[in-house]
């Protein structure tokens, strides 16, 4: 039998600013048939999110650092190949968190791979809608931004994984929803999406745009605010939230590229006079909740409450090339490397 290889990528050198072409490397190794215990999985799907990011810097954070050299890590799914792991057999679909590689021999533990139920959704949802982004965004609506019916909820990054998922949520619990997003395309998919308003930020311009156009579409203020941008969207937010209005803080993509010191929202002390609620939020606090997540997801996608859309590259090659992505605005929905 010939030897099974996998086609991988590591980081070179850890970025400073947007992270360029040259800072990741790529490899291919020997992949090993599994010992007693492990599992070999030839990977299908992998995912790229902007958390990666974070991950290229050399601190201390929720989660270690990419190492220079070292394979690195996301979500991925794939099919069993061999085990010598009672729990898992040859053709069980799994998710794990060894991406940005084509095949793995690995304990599952170590993995942290699952196997996937059959809900009858395609293998990628469980890397977008059905994964980690759609309970990021179950999660942060549901439970940090403590939805209720009627609420008014501005969700930034709208046109993203997370954001898109945040709009159909907010709307299927009867509240009105306005998302902003960049460019009439990615303005299109939010509105089919049923967000009752849309905000092209890159019309708006800055703090004083996003304001504006947030007083207009919600002239008594917002209740929730769901965040993947900060910068001048957390400060619209908060110049335009209710009193005792929920934030629900789950990225600032604006900042992740930044090499200077970062402005804070400069009416930050708002914050105190409106009483707002402002707490991040990291997924993996809240795995507790996925099981409803997934009941509830397949429910909304069967009966057509819940889209979905990705963005899809083809092949192991073209990984960089969708991380970049994300910070050039080039996903709508989720970001997706199709293996094959």
């Amino acid at each position: 039998m010939a030897q099974l290889t996998s086609t991988e990528w590591a980081l070179a050198r850890r970025p400073v600013g947007l992270p360029q072409p040259a800072d990741f490397q790529k490899k291919t190794v020997d992949v090993p048939e599994p010992a007693e215990g492990q599992i070999q999985v030839q990977n299908s799907w992998m995912s790229v999110d902007p958390y990666m990011r974070g991950r290229m810097y050399d601190r201390e954070s929720y989660v270690p650092p990419f190492g220079i050299g070292e394979t690195m890590t996301g979500g991925a799914v794939g099919r069993v190949t061999a085990s010598k792991n009672s729990d898992f057999q040859v053709g069980d679909l799994v998710q794990s968190m060894n991406g940005w590689r084509t095949a793995w021999t690995a304990d599952p533990g170590s993995a942290m791979a699952m196997k996937l139920p059959d809900v009858g959704l395609p293998e990628s949802t469980f890397l977008g809608v059905v994964g980690m982004p759609g309970l990021t965004a179950y999660a942060g609506i549901l439970r940090i931004a403590e939805l209720k019916e009627g609420d008014t909820v501005f969700v930034s990054g709208a046109a993203g994984a997370v954001g898109s998922t945040v709009v159909q949520i907010a709307k299927i619990r009867n509240c009105t929803v306005i998302g902003s997003a960049g460019g009439a395309d990615k303005c299109a998919f939010v509105k089919s999406l049923g967000a009752d308003h849309v905000i092209d930020y890159k019309e708006a311009k800055g703090f004083d745009g996003l304001v504006a156009a947030l007083q207009k579409a919600a002239p008594k203020g917002i209740d929730v605010y769901f965040d993947n941008v900060g910068g001048d969207h957390l400060a619209a937010a908060i110049e335009v939230a209710r009193p005792m209005a929920r934030f629900a803080e789950c990225g600032m993509i604006a900042q992740y590229n930044d090499t200077g010191t970062p402005v804070g929202p400069h009416n930050i002390i708002q914050v105190v006079g409106k009483q707002l609620k402002v707490q991040g939020f990291i997924v993996s606090f809240h795995f507790d909740m996925q099981p409803a997540f997934v009941a509830d997801m397949a429910k909304w996608i069967g009966s057509g409450q819940m889209k979905y859309q990705e963005t899809v590259m083809e092949g192991i090659d073209k990984a960089p090339d969708a991380f970049l992505g994300l910070f050039s605005g080039a996903n709508t929905g989720k970001m997706l490397v199709k293996l094959g």
